[in-house]
């Protein structure tokens, strides 16, 4: 991996070679860069969260989620985009070191995914108001939790996760969506 001679920190992170790698593109950004057979390269600048439903049950955050996000925010910048059922959002983004945007519908997760840069977007999530993002998003990763996965969201995501954990796991070992994603 290559780290800005400026002395900033690697994170915690370990990323197969010649799988993925993380660097830092312009501007200090982390990106996150996988070669998928057959597909293509992906180069992932910001991951994109639903709260309710993929990372928190019932305005809760689910076991193991807290330490996970900060994983993943130490590879990607992440955002926690929702509609805020609970009103817990803010707390919840902080709590995880991620940004937080709140919407209100699907069009709107879809706009924020655009003005992101589309194409440099993952985006996690479950429910309905997730699909227009999956849509939009270059990676789109369908979480089935205890809230289960709405169909439009199912059918728009180009994979499936069967929780949130094994969600972000992917993005912390590259290895397995290249396995999934290849062509």
């Amino acid at each position: 991996m290559w780290w800005p001679a400026s002395g900033a920190v690697a994170p915690a992170v370990r990323i197969a070679p010649k799988v993925g790698r993380v660097s830092w593109a312009k501007g200090g950004v982390l990106v996150l860069e996988l070669d998928i057979p057959h597909r293509g390269a992906l180069r992932l600048e910001h991951a994109v969260f639903d709260l309710n439903g993929t990372l928190a049950l019932d305005g809760a955050l689910l076991p193991g989620i807290r330490e996970a996000a900060r994983a993943v925010a130490a590879v990607l910048p992440c955002l926690l985009l929702t509609a805020d059922t609970f009103g817990t959002g803010a707390a919840m983004a902080h709590e995880l070191g991620f940004a937080y945007q709140r919407v209100t519908n699907g069009d709107e997760k879809q706009q924020v995914v655009r003005e992101l840069g589309a194409d440099a977007v993952v985006a996690v999530g479950n429910g309905q108001n997730d699909a227009a993002m999956f849509r939009a998003a270059a990676l789109a990763i369908a979480v089935l939790g205890p809230e289960g996965a709405a169909s439009a969201a199912l059918q728009a995501a180009h994979l499936v996760a069967p929780s949130a954990l094994y969600a972000m796991e992917l993005l912390l070992s590259p290895s397995r969506l290249v396995a999934t994603l290849r062509g």
